[in-house]
């Protein structure tokens, strides 16, 4: 017996693409979280979140500011991934993003 196919392959790869986008938002959630709460729960680490790791831990951003920062991060990120595909942007990405839209002060 024949079933023709009812899910268009289009229509099936953007779901797809739709549900890798929300496990790596989450994923990013997490890691955030963790950030701020300053322990890692875990020892499993996709590449793009040992990268994010790496360039958070080496950002000139003075320890006192650096929850606010992440705060901002995580929702710079998340309209990010709205409009766009993954990964999330760099920490370093979002602190020169910062510099570049804010006019210059005298």
């Amino acid at each position: 017996m024949f079933f023709p196919q009812t899910a268009d392959p289009l229509h099936a790869m953007v779901v797809d693409d739709l549900i890798q986008l929300e496990i790596m938002l989450n994923r990013f959630r997490k890691l955030v979280s963790e950030l701020m709460r300053g322990a890692m729960t875990r020892n499993s680490f996709q590449p793009w979140e040992v990268e994010i790791l790496m360039d958070y831990h080496s950002s000139p951003v003075a320890p006192r500011h650096r929850m606010e920062m992440l705060r901002q991060y995580q929702r710079a990120v998340e309209k990010q991934m709205e409009t766009g595909p993954g990964p999330p942007m760099k920490f370093s990405e979002f602190l020169q993003q910062k510099v570049t839209r804010r006019p210059p002060t005298q």
